[in-house]
């Protein structure tokens, strides 16, 4: 068996349980590679850069996309943030025919909400030039991706400043830009989407029509001390003007469970409002600690047992919700576009444009194509569908 000569360990911080795995991938890297070099590179070293963890060398965000300039030294290398420019999009390495491609156009955050060690980490926002962003585009259609989505810390901050075009304008210029057929966008602030935004979404030729939002909880005392700037009546409200106005709109939402100081009834009332929305799924967190944020000073701390509770209940609501999603979709058609990964020996899988996972029998003609499909039922928990 072969044994690396260095392992690097890309480490994220943003809950504990990060921690935990950044200590057990060590212990791994160390057990099944004797006298491989450590790296531990990404947002830890940003946050915490005195814990090396027995690491060799630990370096920052910026750091590690030069990663071989520093791939032989020790100790602890965390240059000073640039906070006007982001990293060289890499488009020459891209596998040509891959489905997918995460373009990152926009990173840091500035919102210091009271739970998130995030600004600590990636520093005040920055976001990728206009053309950049284009080029890129253009560049993986000719590679011919066929979906790309587009990343950022916090996309809703994107502003390229010597143009003056904030998110909403970059989404207007690709509807007549050279792209992949498929633009997917990742997790948005609430607060950016107001009728614009939904307008721009639901006359899109392009941009799919699902959406992740940080929603986060949706008791008004929970949102405050989150230091999240809006209350459970506006995302109501913005959740359900989406889904009246972009047809068949996937929604997912963040949930942070057992925030301090959050009580049954404050819980309760989140339940009860995810239950009653027309939403798509869940993605459940539970609140853990960080230094350095003001959560992790707060009192009335949510013991581990109710929390682990709480997550357990909102799982379970999620997947209600998707089940009950999958269902509105049967018998009718969509666009998906087939992954080259075969599953259970003989499927295929392909997402809609509203995000819901279709398998098909296996056909290697079927792989990285636009086709339309008939989406007969459920079987064994997966969406068949069949070619048109």
């Amino acid at each position: 068996m072969d044994v690396a000569d260095v392992c690097i360990i890309n480490a994220c911080t943003l809950t504990e349980n990060a921690e935990r795995d950044i200590k057990r991938f060590i212990n791994q890297c160390r057990s099944k590679n004797p006298g491989a070099r450590i790296i531990i590179a990404g947002c830890h070293g940003e946050v915490y850069p005195e814990r090396d963890y027995g690491a060799d060398l630990l370096i920052g965000n910026r750091e590690k996309f030069d990663i071989s300039d520093y791939i032989h030294l020790d100790g602890t290398i965390r240059g000073k943030d640039n906070s006007t420019s982001i990293e060289k999009a890499y488009i020459k390495g891209v596998q040509a025919g891959k489905t997918r491609f995460f373009l990152k156009i926009q990173d840091g955050c500035d919102r210091f909400c009271t739970y998130c060690v995030v600004p600590f980490a990636r520093g005040r926002p920055r976001s990728r030039p206009v053309d950049e962003v284009l080029g890129a585009l253009k560049a993986l259609k000719a590679k011919g991706i066929k979906e790309v989505v587009l990343t950022g810390i916090e996309i809703s901050a994107y502003r390229d400043h010597e143009r003056d075009i904030n998110l909403k304008g970059l989404l207007m210029l690709l509807e007549e830009s050279e792209t992949p057929d498929r633009i997917r966008l990742s997790s948005i602030d609430p607060l950016y989407i107001d009728d614009e935004f939904i307008e721009i979404l639901r006359e899109s030729k392009k941009i799919a029509p699902s959406i992740h939002i940080s929603a986060q909880n949706f008791s008004d005392k929970i949102l405050r001390l989150m230091a999240r700037h809006y209350t459970g009546d506006y995302l109501i409200d913005m959740i359900n003007r989406l889904i009246k106005r972009v047809d068949g709109i996937g929604i997912g939402i963040d949930i942070i469970a057992g925030f301090p100081s959050e009580e049954e009834d404050d819980f309760i009332k989140t339940c009860k409002v995810i239950d009653s929305l027309d939403i798509y799924y869940l993605h459940v967190f539970s609140f853990s600690p960080r230094e350095k944020t003001e959560a992790s000073k707060m009192p009335h701390h949510v013991p581990g047992n109710i929390k682990k509770q709480r997550v357990s209940i909102l799982k379970a609501i999620d997947r209600k919700k998707r089940l009950s999603f999958y269902e509105r979709f049967i018998g009718k058609k969509a666009v998906i576009i087939p992954e080259a990964k075969i599953y259970r020996d003989n499927l295929i899988r392909g997402y809609t444009d509203n995000f819901i996972p279709v398998y098909l029998p296996y056909k290697k003609t079927l792989e990285n194509r636009l086709i339309e499909v008939k989406i007969k039922g459920l079987k064994d928990g997966l969406l068949i569908g069949e070619e048109e």
